[in-house]
């Protein structure tokens, strides 16, 4: 089968890739390198059903002729990160909006099968914890840039949902909860990353807030394995669906974990939003997903825990840090 992933150089795309070409599946990946990486997938140059074009999802020409000649596509190029999102907005919602556009447009055209990555940030300030997708949303001021990710991702679910009720485009949005795993980089914000790489360096770990805030991560092996199994199910067209492992902890919490894992000398180093963000930055508290409904729909259900995913990460940036000392 023919696969197009957009942004398979980032982190979850790359995944992505390499399960599809491990299944027999060729696979062509379109990146501009801009939070992708090539290291990502440099592995699979070589590979007979493997192709790489380094160049935008921005460019409609090209973008037209990928669609048509694939059988699928992930659309999973996208702005990421808290940090990116808070020092350009402009380009997160250009990025967003204008790359899911052309994308469901031409698979709308071609008819193709297309999955939309949207984010648990769209559930803004919800309480309602555990979130479901069919929860009331509640956003922040448009005055803060913190929402701008979130506002742009609920904009293409509704265009990829108006796509499926006007036309039956067979799309499926998929709303993902902190995936985390090898590959990661903290560059952007990323939490786990970035506590796992403090703790091997016996650096101080910055927890933000009061630390008291708390999240649940899902390990990319189980996410990628969802995805597939999304695209491929009819049930799942025209449906927002939660992906996620409910496993919740607080940011201190990880913090610890990390430090006890790795057997790591560091401390935790408290740093108020506004020293991070600047003025105004609203955060929310709790952030759980509900995932009855893919449960429900493809059986899905995480089998990697919150230290699966500390050992993988420690072990890529273990291998890492010794390359680097063997190249000093």
């Amino acid at each position: 089968m023919r696969t197009l992933i957009t942004g398979g150089a980032g982190f979850v795309g790359s995944h992505l890739a390499d399960k599809l070409i491990a299944e027999g599946n060729h696979v062509t990946v379109i990146d501009d390198l801009s939070t992708g990486r090539y290291e990502n997938v440099a592995h699979l140059e070589g590979n007979d059903n493997f192709r790489l074009i380094i160049d935008t999802v921005l460019n409609a020409k090209l973008m037209e002729e990928l669609v048509r000649e694939s059988d699928r596509v992930f659309h999973m190029a996208s702005a990421v990160g808290v940090r990116l999102i808070m020092e350009q907005p402009v380009k997160t919602i250009e990025t967003i909006f204008r790359g899911t556009d052309i994308t469901l447009g031409f698979c709308s055209r071609y008819r193709k099968r297309v999955l939309i990555p949207s984010t648990s940030e769209v559930y803004g300030k919800g309480t309602a914890v555990p979130f479901r997708e069919d929860d009331d949303i509640q956003k922040g001021s448009t005055s803060k840039h913190r929402w701008a990710y979130a506002c742009a991702k609920e904009l293409d679910e509704f265009l990829a949902l108006a796509f499926w009720k006007e036309s039956r485009l067979p799309v499926v949005v998929v709303r993902l909860f902190n995936t985390v795993g090898p590959r990661q980089t903290g560059q952007y914000g990323m939490v786990v990353p970035r506590f796992v790489k403090a703790a091997l360096q016996n650096e101080p770990i910055p927890v933000y807030g009061d630390g008291e805030q708390s999240r649940c991560f899902g390990h990319v092996a189980d996410v990628v394995e969802g995805l597939v199994k999304l695209i491929e199910t009819k049930e799942c067209y025209g449906r927002v669906i939660n992906i996620g492992n409910p496993e919740e902890i607080s940011i201190k919490g990880l913090a610890e974990k990390a430090i006890e894992m790795t057997g790591s000398s560091s401390e935790i180093e408290y740093i108020p939003y506004e020293e991070v963000y600047g003025e105004g930055f609203e955060d929310m508290r709790r952030r759980v997903p509900c995932i009855d409904r893919a449960n429900k729909l493809i059986g899905f259900q995480p089998t990697r825990t919150l230290e699966n995913i500390i050992n993988d990460v420690a072990e890529q940036f273990q291998e890492e840090l010794k390359a680097d000392s063997q190249n000093a």
